[in-house]
């Protein structure tokens, strides 16, 4: 395993990116080639169904007691499949055991209680901290050779747990929800489904353990959580309606996921689709997303946590995926202290999702993500930007459009340490997009510019263009930026930016404007733009830019 990049090498590199070097732009190194081989489960043939344990599908009946009965008679044989016919079967939390193969067969329905409190508090992990969470619906932890398969559905009875906005609904619908129960917030905005979820949402400060049992529904589970597994295969099934996340595989290894559905409300809060975290040598294809919020996640745990841990999610494969709805379509971070890295996506789609490729940390996290190749990506009606690396994740980052956000204090340089994130050595290739908000946005810290990053045969088509900031060794060849309005290029202090057979078109001022004192070695040849489409602020240094 290839050791993360030492504290001193990172400072290093900060003083190097912004130094007058004429170092040529360095080469992605990352082939998909040399990723190790993903081997599905091995599963005993011994074959139960449900039914043989009293499981009734009336949709009324409680089979928790049977589905898990049957899980541990197989395991207890020494693995095999339990198969869930077709039918409603209403159920509880499902604790999958090794070499055990949960067959859902087409036209089943597994539907999650809505009974909070079929759910216990166990110690887990979410949003990359360790703490107490109720129970997930499907759980399994420290388990080899374990598949969920078929066409059937899981449905989380998410509806029961979640909080909902205001202003994720239409007037109708929120009357609607407010008068079915539950309980408001002091502002009125935000829904509840009950007042003790609303107050443990709404607490600031110490919890007690009487405080944490009264207000225990507010801890919601994810629908599934596998945690530190090996050799899983989920392939077939529908998974919908989560409390939570939807899928949570954390510290797993040889992982495949593939021709699954994952279904969220679109107001779903915390509604990810599948989070890998700190997992290694996986493949995630064929599958389609309509989610909550982010879609394809990669995190590898949350601050001070996550860099304990010290497992990065590595080793993945991304392809043939299709997105609709959610707040970002392939997605690293923002909890990403334990390293990304060694990723490979190709052949996804994007529709209506709200960012298309979203990589997001902030001061704090630390953590490095690094060697990633990303290519024949197709995305259209993208609310936000098409393309977004920020390193200010959770912030009120400086503004390109404010003048007097030059003076934010934000824009001063912290020490490097090891709260410090990375993103650097990004290949993205073969792009088409059209209907996005912003087409990219490229801003890394002054302390920690985001390094090493290369387009090539992209077509970008937006209503605002590139925008890069605090950024090094960015590299354009074969690139059209398409935009209705403002520059298609947007450079502030950043370092060796290089165009290669670029064409930028809007339909009024400036094609490219710099900023910035410490931008330098900006080539703008490629561009062919005509001088008077360039703007030149007067605190760039006279050398740092190269006209065509």
């Amino acid at each position: 395993m290839k050791p993360l990049r030492p504290l001193s090498s990172l400072l290093a590199t900060a003083f190097i990116l912004f130094s007058a070097s004429t170092a040529t732009f360095a080469a992605n190194t990352f082939d998909p080639a040399t990723l190790p081989a993903v081997t599905a489960p091995s599963i005993p043939q011994h074959t139960v169904r449900i039914t043989d344990f009293g499981a009734i599908s009336d949709g009324h009946s409680l089979n928790t007691d049977a589905i898990n009965r049957a899980i541990a008679s197989v395991a207890a044989k020494g693995g095999g499949r339990v198969v869930i016919p077709a039918g409603l079967w209403r159920t509880g939390p499902i604790v999958l055991q090794s070499r055990i193969e949960l067959h859902v067969e087409d036209g089943a329905l597994v539907q999650f209680s809505d009974n909070r409190a079929d759910y216990p508090l166990i110690e887990t992990s979410f949003e990359g901290r360790a703490q107490l969470r109720c129970q997930p619906p499907i759980s399994g932890r420290d388990l080899e050779h374990i598949a969920i398969i078929g066409k059937g559905v899981f449905d989380g009875a998410g509806q029961a747990w979640r909080p909902v906005k205001k202003m994720k609904m239409t007037a109708g619908q929120w009357s609607e929800l407010v008068a079915s129960g539950g309980a408001l917030n002091a502002n009125k905005d935000i829904w509840y489904p009950s007042a003790d979820i609303r107050d443990g949402n709404e607490h600031r400060g110490e919890r007690s353990p009487e405080f944490l049992q009264r207000t225990r529904d507010s801890l919601r589970p994810v629908l599934v959580s596998l945690t530190n597994c090996k050799h899983i295969l989920l392939d077939g099934p529908t998974f919908q309606n989560s409390p939570g996340w939807c899928v949570h595989p954390l510290m797993c290894d040889q992982l495949i996921v593939r021709n699954v559905t994952i279904r969220n409300p679109w107001f779903a809060q915390n509604g990810d689709g599948l989070d890998l975290e700190s997992c290694s040598n996986v493949i995630v294809e064929n599958s389609s997303f309509d989610v909550g919020d982010d879609a394809i996640c990669l995190k590898s745990g949350r601050d001070a946590e996550g860099r304990a841990r010290g497992r990065p999610t590595e080793n993945v494969i991304v392809r043939h995926c299709i997105v609709y709805h959610g707040h970002g379509g392939f997605v690293v971070g923002s909890e990403m202290s334990g390293g990304v890295r060694r990723i490979h996506v190709t052949d996804v789609t994007f529709i209506g999702t709200d960012v298309g490729l979203r990589f997001k940390s902030t001061r704090g996290r630390g953590g490095v993500v690094e060697d990633i190749l990303i290519e024949r990506v197709r995305m259209t009606n993208i609310p936000g930007e098409a393309l977004l690396f920020d390193l200010f994740y959770g912030t009120k980052a400086p503004d390109e459009a404010d003048p007097a956000s030059v003076n934010s204090p934000l824009l001063a340089a912290n020490p490097v340490t090891e709260e410090t994130p990375a993103f650097r050595n990004i290949l993205i290739r073969d792009l088409v997009s059209l209907d996005a908000e912003r087409a990219a946005l490229i801003r890394g810290l002054p302390e920690m510019p985001v390094e090493n990053v290369r387009l090539e045969n992209v077509r970008l088509s937006a209503r605002s263009g590139i925008f890069i900031a605090d950024a090094a060794n960015v590299s354009f060849n074969d690139v059209q930026v398409l935009v209705e309005k403002g520059p298609a290029l947007a450079i502030r202090d950043s370092a060796k930016i290089e165009t290669r057979s670029v064409s930028l078109k809007n339909n009024d001022g400036a094609l490219v404007t710099v900023k910035g004192s410490r931008s330098s070695t900006i080539d703008l040849r490629g561009t062919g733009t005509a001088s008077t489409a360039i703007t030149v602020a007067s605190e760039v240094p006279t050398s740092a830019v190269t006209r065509p």
